[in-house]
């Protein structure tokens, strides 16, 4: 029976997972290779942006890492006391000529859900500041 250091065993088994979690992560977030037919509001959402919610007396706010989205690009609605922030993030016309050395900002067509606390709330004035989509929903 050979004798093995647990240290390497452990080392390799680790660097194996990094390796499959960079695969999984560059799949997940891969630009879509092939044309598709369906409209782009009609495609199916690729990634979801990251959300902070808060609530004072008179609105809730609702701010989406969205860096790099063309606010033209985006909606927001609220429908059965949940908010849809939808839109794009396109892939610059400069990445389809360049060796893409690093890509994690996702691309394609993104979608998040929000449940709202129990009321009735309109979007007063959505924005965009510094990156993010911030908007202001008043309680009515």
């Amino acid at each position: 029976m050979k004798k093995t250091d647990p240290r390497a065993w452990m080392w390799s088994e680790a660097l194996d997972m990094l390796n499959r979690a960079e695969r999984m992560h560059r799949q997940m977030f891969r630009p879509a290779d092939l044309p598709d037919t369906a409209p782009r509001h009609h495609r199916a959402p690729c990634w979801e942006p990251p959300v902070d919610v808060l609530e004072t007396e008179r609105e809730i706010l609702v701010l989406a890492a969205l860096p790099g989205v063309d606010p033209e690009r985006m909606t927001v609605a609220i429908k059965n006391g949940v908010l849809t922030i939808a839109g794009e993030r396109v892939l610059p016309v400069e990445f389809h000529r360049a060796t893409i050395h690093r890509m994690e900002l996702p691309q394609g067509r993104f979608e998040r859900q929000l449940a709202l606390p129990p009321g009735r709330y309109e979007v007063a004035h959505p924005r965009v500041v510094n990156g993010c989509l911030a908007i202001a929903l008043r309680k009515v």
